[in-house]
C-alpha cells in the first residue's frame, strides 16, 4: 500500500506541473478563443530570459542571490510583456475577427520564431537554474507506511505555487473588471467591440498574463530538468490536460494535470512490466482520445450549443 501511494502521490505532483503549462493555454483561449501553440516556446522564452539573467547578475556582477533573483525575474517580466506586445501588435491586430483556424495557424509562426529569436540571443545550451527552492527528497508518514513515503521537495513546492495561481486567476476572471471583458471578448470579438471594450488592450493583457504563467512554469519545470529547448516540447503534454479538464476552466487545468499525472505513473509502474514499458508516453494522448468520444468539452468546459 506504501508502495501504490507512492507512486500515486509522485504521479499527481508531475500532473501539477503539467497544469502550469496546460494554464497558458487556458488563459488565453478562454479570453480570446485562440489555442496558442506557442505557449511551450513562451516557457522556454521565459526560463531563458531568466537563466541568463540570473548567471550574469552573479558571475559578472557579483550580486547576492535573493537581489540578482528579483532583478532575474523583473528582465523576464519584461521580455514577456514584449513578446505579448509583439503578438498582439504584429499578429493578432491584423487577424480580428477571422476564424480560429487562421489564428491558431498564427501562433504555430510564433512558435518558430520565438525559438529561434531565444536560442539566437540566449544560446543553445543546458543552463541549471537554482530558484532557491529545495530540491531534496523528504519521507513522508514513516508513522503508517514502513520507510515513508518518498517524495520531492520541489514537487510540492511547485504544487503550492500552482494552487495559488489558479486561486488568484479564478478571482481575476470572476470578479474583476477585466477579467469579464476577457470573456466577453472569447465569446464575440465584434460583439465586444461594438459595446467599448478595448480588443487590442484586451488581447495585450491576457497575452501579458499568459507570458507571466508561462515565466512561472519555466522557473519549476527549469529547477527541475534545467532550462533547455526540450521545454517547448510541454505543449504537447499539456494538449491532453486541456482535453481532459476543459479549454475554457482554470480548476480545470488542475484537475485534468492530475488525472493525466497520476494515470500516467501508475500505468507505467503496474502495466509497463507486462506490457514492455514506454506506456508514459503515450497513455495521456489514448486517454484523451477516449475522453473526446464521451465528453468533447472536457469535465468542466462549458458546452457549446449551436441553434441553427
Amino acid at each position: 500500500m506504501g508502495f501504490f501511494l507512492e507512486v500515486l502521490f509522485g504521479g499527481l505532483l508531475a500532473g501539477v506541473l503539467y497544469s502550469l503549462v496546460a494554464l497558458g493555454f487556458v488563459l488565453i483561449f478562454k479570453a480570446s478563443g485562440v489555442f496558442n501553440f506557442a505557449q511551450g516556446a513562451m516557457v522556454l522564452t521565459a526560463a531563458l530570459a531568466l537563466v541568463r539573467a540570473l548567471d550574469f547578475l552573479q558571475q559578472e556582477w557579483h550580486w547576492p542571490f535573493g537581489v540578482a533573483l528579483a532583478t532575474a525575474f523583473l528582465f523576464a517580466g519584461f521580455i514577456m510583456a514584449l513578446v505579448a506586445w509583439a503578438a498582439e501588435k504584429l499578429v493578432l491586430r491584423k487577424l480580428v475577427n477571422q476564424e480560429g483556424i487562421i489564428l491558431f495557424m498564427a501562433t504555430i509562426g510564433v512558435t518558430f520564431f520565438l525559438e529561434g529569436f531565444a536560442q539566437t540571443v540566449f544560446g543553445a545550451d543546458v543552463y541549471p537554474l537554482n530558484i532557491g527552492l529545495p530540491k531534496e527528497p523528504i519521507f513522508l508518514l514513516e508513522s503508517l507506511f514502513d520507510g515513508g513515503i518518498l517524495v520531492n521537495e520541489l514537487d510540492i513546492w511547485a504544487a503550492v505555487i500552482a494552487g495559488l495561481l489558479v486561486a488568484g486567476l479564478a478571482l481575476f476572471f470572476q470578479r474583476t473588471r477585466i477579467g469579464r471583458a476577457l470573456r466577453a471578448v472569447a465569446d464575440d470579438h465584434a460583439a465586444a467591440q461594438s459595446v467599448g471594450i478595448p480588443l487590442n488592450q484586451i488581447w495585450f493583457i491576457v497575452w501579458l498574463v499568459a507570458g507571466l504563467v508561462a515565466l512561472v512554469a519555466g522557473a519549476v519545470w527549469g529547477s527541475k530538468l534545467g532550462v533547455q529547448f526540450s521545454l517547448t516540447l510541454l505543449a504537447l503534454k499539456a494538449l491532453p490536460v486541456l482535453i481532459l479538464g476543459g479549454f475554457t476552466s482554470v480548476p480545470g487545468a488542475i484537475v485534468g494535470g492530475l488525472i493525466i499525472g497520476a494515470g500516467e505513473k501508475l500505468a507505467e509502474v503496474f502495466l509497463g512490466p507486462s506490457m514492455g514499458g514506454g506506456i508514459e508516453i503515450w497513455f495521456a494522448y489514448v486517454v484523451a482520445l477516449l475522453f473526446l468520444l464521451v465528453r468533447p468539452q472536457g469535465l468542466f468546459g462549458e458546452r457549446i450549443i449551436e441553434r441553427v
